[in-house]
């Protein structure tokens, strides 16, 4: 995968997915900006990058703010030039698994402004950039959640479901532009927000694994290989699409 120089900006990339997608994506020659709203975890994991012979630089953002998200990218693009792709990462789920009568109102905010406002951001900002370049690449992370229902879990679900639709309708607007727009949608994978969905109670990896039929949850290294694959030239006739990586359980 062609990726060499290429100017790619990933938030929450200071863990799980998003750590994997910048370890790979620097491994493959490109310029990757490690950002996260934890700076040390972004400076370790750029650390990482550049003991492996790669570029790196990492920079604190909180995506739920506008000016933030607007200054990260202005940034980008002063200290290299553009920004080719945007990896919109960032995302939380809720504190409590309840039913929707039930959901916390401090969850649905809190979810909503991460996971969906947070994408919004990032994707109006770059889209004015890449205009101006000419040219542009954006994969939201969104989830098996935003495909299919989801019970006890309608915050996180509800802004899964808008990143795929904002994906979708930013792609038609934008094609014409040369910039493309897709959406990956991992199932379960190992990370702390699966770690938080395990502790809810003793079965629940049990009970989880049922419903995938390849009987196991996906690792962060092979989500990152997706984004590679989207961030590249070798899916350069892809846009509006989600990239679904499941183990097979949407097949149920």
């Amino acid at each position: 995968m062609e990726l060499e120089n290429k100017v790619i900006l990933i938030t929450g990339a200071g863990s799980g997915i998003g750590a994997a997608a910048a370890v790979l994506l620097g491994s493959l020659g490109a310029r990757v900006v490690v950002s996260d709203i934890n700076l040390k975890r972004a400076e370790k994991v750029a650390l990482q990058i550049k003991s492996e012979g790669g570029f790196a630089l990492a920079k604190q953002v909180n995506v739920t703010q506008y000016e933030e998200v607007n200054l990260l990218i202005k940034s980008v693009v002063e200290e290299l030039g553009f920004l080719d792709i945007l990896v919109n990462n960032a995302g939380i789920g809720g504190e409590h698994q309840k039913k929707t009568a039930d959901h916390t109102m401090e969850d649905w905010h809190n979810v909503i402004a991460v996971n969906q406002t947070g994408v919004f951001y990032g994707m109006k900002i770059a889209l004015q950039q890449m205009t101006k370049q000419g040219h542009g690449n954006i994969i939201n992370i969104a989830s098996l959640a935003g495909l299919k229902a989801s019970g006890y879990n309608l915050s996180y679900s509800a802004s899964k479901f808008a990143v795929v639709g904002m994906t979708k309708s930013a792609a038609l607007e934008y094609a014409h532009k040369n910039i493309r727009i897709n959406a990956v949608c991992p199932g379960y994978t190992n990370s702390a927000l699966l770690d938080k969905l395990l502790s809810a109670r003793p079965d629940m990896e049990e009970r989880l694994k049922r419903v995938i039929p390849m009987n196991r949850f996906g690792e962060a290294s092979e989500i990152a290989e997706a984004i590679a694959w989207l961030a590249s030239d070798n899916s350069k006739y892809i846009t509006g699409q989600t990239i679904t990586l499941d183990g097979g359980t949407s097949l149920i």
